[in-house]
């Protein structure tokens, strides 16, 4: 039977893969082999790609361009953590890399489950208990690699979270994770034949910091508000933070917390704020005539490059004690989503995932349905611009073989990274093929991995670089387990059904993949800078 992807990440069944491309990533900044007359590209090596086509993998695990490879780092309920805290747990899902030099890479990672979601949950160590009413659920996890990538620590950051989806690095070197549910303590759970009651509300943001496990900080911050949070982006400034909303019945909303004016944000950020500390506000997307966009499917790719003016609109009650936050705010005052998801900040704005709308209650009956979208917020200008846009495909609709044209035809995008150069990577978490993707703003998208595993019930998850001058590119990327693991090389699925992965490529250069004249304000070629 397959099973979606959507339905794999509820079932305990997915697993984790880190996936590292080094390689690829700087040419991507190299010119194209020739212009012509005309001024436009004619394209770089590999025929007018910037690398070559993917090959499946022999192993049946992971497709990549000729000249890469991948590597295994961590494998749920398999590998052990350090200090004899067990099994690595399982559910991998967003990542940031919180540290690098030369020799060793700091990785903190999601893991998105609810008590008893999976065998291998997170597990309580002390010093790290946010919920003691959420055992064996979600978390992070807390990576070292040498700079071959090679795992040498793993330890747990925070337990007692609930479905830790994505979130996003700090300035001051720290992990903001997400909990992407809206949980009132005194709620009961019930799975894996036992029940229990949580003891605190869950729906928040916690910072997870580089130390081990008994020197961290698991208390929300309360600031944010409290709703199904996706991600964030903390703005260079460190005076605004943008956050996303993965959530339906109403969409979602975006959001930007605005800090007090005598705050000094760093390490800690649950005991420097009050629970009431700045300003929290949600997006609305005005309009010519100044009326405001009820939701972002209204728009299409006939808008891209198109910036629209951004007015913000206080959040009423942020922790949400009688209402969510997003059915605080009628329909028409401001701009709902579905599915707002990857957020990653740049010097001079933020890009913003919406991952898709085609259900029946995904978008307004007079909107347009989309296989995904995706922003740029410009900070300075306070506008909004549509920069990658996946039309809808019906044949995305349902499960099934990924169809002839897979590495051509892409849905569901979900989180994002920005690269030094000003091109996009985009984790795919669609229908069918599951790819991480290389996309220019306003230009086109490539892929440059395609997941094996059980094509249909898993999903890549975010892509994160390792440094702005490293040579690689670690992500995390859940796939189901599958007999199809080499037993040579790992152990029987049995033994456990995750794998946190490194993939990477040879150094032999690659073909050119520049961002293009049309791209938004604030990504300059990278010729002219790096972030």
């Amino acid at each position: 039977m397959t099973i979606s992807r959507r339905q794999v990440l509820t079932s305990g069944t997915a697993a984790g893969v880190s996936i590292s491309v080094a390689g690829v990533l700087p040419s991507l900044a190299e010119p194209a082999a020739a212009h012509g007359n005309d001024g436009h590209d004619s394209g770089g090596s590999s025929g007018g790609r910037p690398f070559p086509p993917l090959q499946d993998d022999p192993q049946g695990i992971l497709a990549l361009p000729a000249g890469f490879s991948y590597r295994i780092v961590t494998r749920e309920g398999d590998t052990d953590m350090s200090f004899g805290q067990g099994k690595t747990p399982a559910y991998h899902d967003g990542t940031g890399v919180v540290a690098a030099n030369r020799n060793r890479l700091t990785i903190i990672q999601n893991h998105e489950m609810s008590p008893h979601m999976s065998p291998f949950g997170v597990p309580h160590v002390a010093g790290t208990v946010y919920d003691p009413g959420a055992p064996n659920a979600g978390g992070c996890t807390v990576i070292t690699t040498d700079g071959d990538g090679k795992r040498t620590g793993e330890w747990v950051g925070v337990s007692g979270t609930v479905r830790n989806c994505a979130g996003g690095v700090t300035p001051w070197g720290t992990w903001l994770t997400c909990e992407e549910v809206f949980i009132n303590a005194g709620a009961t759970w019930s799975a894996g034949g036992q029940t229990g009651t949580y003891e605190k509300g869950h729906g928040y943001v916690l910072e997870v910091l580089q130390s081990d496990s008994a020197h961290q900080l698991p208390k929300p911050i309360k600031a944010l508000g409290r709703f199904e949070h996706e991600a964030l982006a903390v703005e260079p400034n460190q005076r605004h933070i943008y956050l996303s909303e993965d959530a339906s019945g109403p969409n979602g909303l975006f959001y930007r917390w605005t800090a007090p004016r005598d705050a000094r944000l760093g390490v800690g950020l649950a005991d420097r704020l009050s629970d009431n500390a700045g300003k929290l506000e949600a997006m609305q997307i005005r309009l010519d005539d100044g009326s405001i966009l009820p939701d972002v499917a209204y728009l299409t790719s006939a808008q891209i490059g198109r910036p629209f003016r951004v007015t913000w609109i206080e959040v009423p009650e942020r922790d949400a004690v009688t209402k969510t936050i997003r059915t605080q705010f009628a329909d028409g005052t401001v701009t709902r989503g579905k599915k707002f998801e990857g957020v990653w900040s740049t010097s001079k704005g933020c890009y913003i995932v919406n991952s898709f709308a085609f259900g029946a209650n995904d978008l307004p009956a007079d909107a347009t349905k989309h296989d995904g979208m995706v922003w740029f917020y410009n900070y300075s200008d306070e506008t909004i611009t549509l920069v990658t846009y996946f039309p809808h495909n019906p044949a995305a609709e349902g499960e099934g073989a990924p169809p002839k044209y897979a590495d051509l035809t892409f849905d569901g995008p979900d989180n994002v990274t920005v690269t030094p150069w000003g091109t996009l990577i985009l984790a795919e978490d669609g229908v069918r093929a599951s790819h991480v993707l290389s996309s220019v703003p306003g230009g086109p998208t490539y892929a440059i991995a395609r997941n094996q595993l059980a094509i249909g019930t898993s999903n890549a998850r975010r892509p994160t670089p390792s440094s702005p001058g490293r040579r690689s590119l670690p992500t995390a990327r859940s796939c189901s387990s599958t007999s199809r693991f080499p037993a040579s090389r790992w152990p029987s699925p049995a033994r456990g059904s995750a794998t946190s992965t490194e993939a990477r490529a040879s150094r032999r250069p690659m073909g050119g993949h520049r961002p293009s004249a049309r791209q938004p304000p604030g990504v300059r070629h990278p010729a002219a800078r790096r972030r």
